[in-house]
């Protein structure tokens, strides 16, 4: 069982940049890959970004690709979510997940095991 906790979320305007953390308190932290996706009302979770157990791979969502930056410190059991130049298209409750070793290059929910309880993000225009 992972635990996961998201946090960072808030209002920012359109162009302004947020960073989002996902935290877990399991040592093997390490052996997940973990994934970002969002979900807006009314809509379905969509991913967002993923990363491979190690750091070294990512899969970026053709929408945030050039604007937004994961990565990962297994020290700290911690993923980020950097996101610059958001829009109000990015508007969503962000959420982390974590996966088998090979979820990362899947962008779909079922790929992953746990899950967080979700930061909400608001992009005003």
């Amino acid at each position: 069982q992972v635990q996961l906790v998201e946090s960072g979320g808030g209002l920012v305007q359109a162009g302004g940049s947020l960073r989002l953390s996902c935290a877990a308190s399991q040592r093997t932290f390490s052996r997940y890959a973990i994934g970002w996706f969002r979900q807006a009302p009314g809509q379905e979770r969509e991913f967002v970004v993923a990363i491979s157990w190690g750091g070294s791979n990512t899969y970026y969502a053709d929408s945030v690709k050039g604007r937004f930056a994961i990565s990962r410190d297994n020290a700290k059991n911690t993923v980020y979510l950097q996101m610059n130049s958001l829009e109000p298209e990015d508007t969503a409750v962000y959420f982390c997940a974590a996966g088998p070793p090979s979820s990362y290059k899947s962008s779909l929910p079922g790929s992953y095991d746990y899950w967080g309880q979700g930061t909400q993000v608001t992009v005003s225009a």
